[in-house]
């Protein structure tokens, strides 16, 4: 789906506070890339290294619109070392991605070594459709098969344009915090809390966050990444 389709689609919903991702050629975390990202990830077995949390999901994780250190995964990644946790954080955002496109990604995602992933993916399905019980089956097996693997998960929360008709919203809404109880994982309630639906924070789209609405979305994620860290040291203790 295309940008300027998207735009048509949310410019009529501004005021509901919801986003959607776009189609747009990758430029960071695809595996066409990975020998780059791989280089950046440090060995898990190695003593004292710094931790790895891999941020996967869409366009609003890769940075659509902005420069990559303008994204909420660099500005993450800062708010942390700055904070004493020495985690890297990759971005592994691919636009217009579906929850179906990140479960293919998941043996991908794993050669990054990451000790935390962040999951913000599934609002595409919603833009295109997609019945919410395949998003939610394709979200908790992402969770389960990180999890199974030791990865930290932290389940970000997204919400749907209201025109495509409450029933969808309502269902599509409870698929994260579902997920989340299930799967006993970290919920962000909303990724785009304060964001969403506000001119003065996106794009000219009205959909992708600009430089100061990813400086928000970083401090919504940035408690969450520290429990989830947290729960890492628990494990391994």
């Amino acid at each position: 789906m295309k940008p300027s389709l998207l735009a048509a689609v949310l410019l009529a919903v501004l005021t509901a506070t919801v986003f959607g991702g776009c189609d747009k050629a990758p430029k960071a975390g695809t595996p066409e890339a990975s020998g780059a990202l791989e280089a950046a990830a440090p060995d898990p077995n190695e003593t004292g290294r710094s931790g790895v949390i891999v941020a996967v999901g869409n366009s609003l994780t890769e940075g659509y619109g902005v420069d990559e250190e303008q994204a909420y995964p660099a500005l993450l990644e800062k708010k942390l070392k700055a904070s004493g946790h020495d985690f890297n954080v990759i971005n592994a955002g691919i636009s217009g991605e579906t929850s179906s496109g990140a479960l293919s990604r998941i043996q991908w995602i794993m050669t990054l070594n990451p000790d935390i992933v962040i999951l913000e993916t599934g609002a595409n399905d919603g833009l295109r459709g997609i019945d919410p019980d395949l998003t939610r089956k394709n979200l908790f097996e992402i969770v389960r098969r990180l999890e199974n693997e030791g990865v930290v998960v932290v389940l970000a929360g997204m919400r749907m344009v209201l025109n495509l008709g409450l029933g969808f919203t309502d269902a599509f809404r409870e698929i994260y915090p579902s997920v989340a109880a299930e799967a006993d994982v970290i919920l962000i309630p909303f990724f785009l809390e304060g964001v969403a639906g506000d001119p003065r924070l996106n794009q000219a789209d009205g959909i992708h966050p600009n430089p100061d609405g990813y400086r928000i979305v970083a401090d919504t994620v940035y408690p969450y990444a520290v429990a989830a860290i947290e729960r890492l040291r628990t494990r391994r203790n």
